[in-house]
């Protein structure tokens, strides 16, 4: 039995919807891919994990650029797992079927912590902004209880975008197919499935592509436009160096998260994309950054290199004194 008419069936059974998740199902070595994301999600929590405790422990990193680098550790943890897991499960032990408040419940997570992810870099690049623009001030400016607020502040402006958008989908009323063509409950995909008038779904849905995806970008260029622009005032390379190290992990980050997302759209819009390809990239676009994220940052910071090489010494005095 096709999963249309399976699904037919089972709503006129249970009088609700019942989505089918149709995602990898035809693609070739899916299943390959599913370890490759087993490996992703094992690595991105290690990974995370350890840039968080180093955080914790080190009183030198206790600072308003890495609270938001803690918070960005914390939102790539929380959508890998959103991510992931039910990815796994959905396709590898084919609970493909789905009912209707758990597609709710995994459409606002998914985007919900992706919505992070986009603002958390915004958060960075205004820490880098006012660190570079107005050094002298940045300890005023920019203190770790106004870093909580803003981060706070986003949480909630983005729960409450998120709620409306799944309340505008619960509305809806799927009498046709209920087969999504996606890896998760992606709101695209479901909306346009509704027999009903979509319209206020595809406005809103405009609406947030435009204030979490769109207005980000635009802000991050904006802000590295300013920081340009504060680095021609300064007269030595050493001093133009030094400035612009402090942003090329942050830089590497945007570039990462944003571009692959921002391809997808501007070739849909130009030319027909295969469903295939869009489904791979969207899942590569949620899954990776999380992973290379702690990596870069760990990497490409001369701090937290610095606050690793002090945590093997203190570890290396302790197992001596035992």
């Amino acid at each position: 039995m096709s999963p249309n008419s399976t699904t037919m069936s089972l709503n006129v059974t249970s009088g609700r919807p019942l989505f089918y998740i149709n995602g990898f199902s035809n693609m070739l070595y899916a299943n390959y891919y599913f370890i490759f994301l087993s490996v992703v999600y094992v690595l991105t929590i290690l990974a995370n994990a350890f840039l968080m405790l180093l955080i914790c422990v080190e009183q030198s990193l206790h600072n308003p650029k890495y609270v938001a680098v803690f918070h960005l550790a914390v939102v790539d943890t929380c959508c890998s797992t959103a991510v992931i897991p039910n990815l796994i499960h959905t396709f590898i032990f084919s609970s493909q079927f789905i009912v209707f408040e758990a597609c709710l419940a995994n459409m606002f997570f998914v985007h919900f912590f992706t919505g992070l992810q986009s603002l958390s870099l915004v958060l960075l690049a205004y820490d880098r902004l006012i660190a570079i623009c107005f050094p002298l001030q940045y300890h005023t400016i920019n203190t770790n209880t106004r870093m909580i607020i803003i981060i706070a502040v986003i949480w909630v402006i983005l729960s409450v975008m998120l709620l409306v958008l799944v309340l505008l989908v619960a509305r809806l009323s799927f009498c046709n197919s209920t087969v999504i063509n996606s890896y998760f409950c992606d709101h695209g995909p479901v909306y346009k499935l509704a027999c009903n008038d979509t319209s206020a779904n595809y406005i809103f849905s405009i609406l947030l592509i435009s204030l979490f995806l769109i207005l980000p970008v635009a802000l991050i260029i904006l802000s590295y436009a300013c920081i340009l622009f504060e680095l021609f005032k300064i007269a030595s390379r050493e001093g133009k160096r030094k400035a612009l190290k402090t942003c090329t992990s942050h830089l590497i980050l945007v570039i990462i998260f944003f571009l692959p997302i921002l391809v997808t759209y501007i070739t849909a819009m130009v030319s027909a994309i295969h469903p295939n390809a869009r489904i791979l990239n969207n899942s590569l676009s949620a899954t990776i950054p999380p992973l290379l994220n702690p990596i870069i940052y760990t990497l490409k910071t001369e701090e937290i290199m610095e606050a690793i090489k002090k945590l093997f010494k203190k570890t290396k005095i302790f197992q001596v004194k035992s």
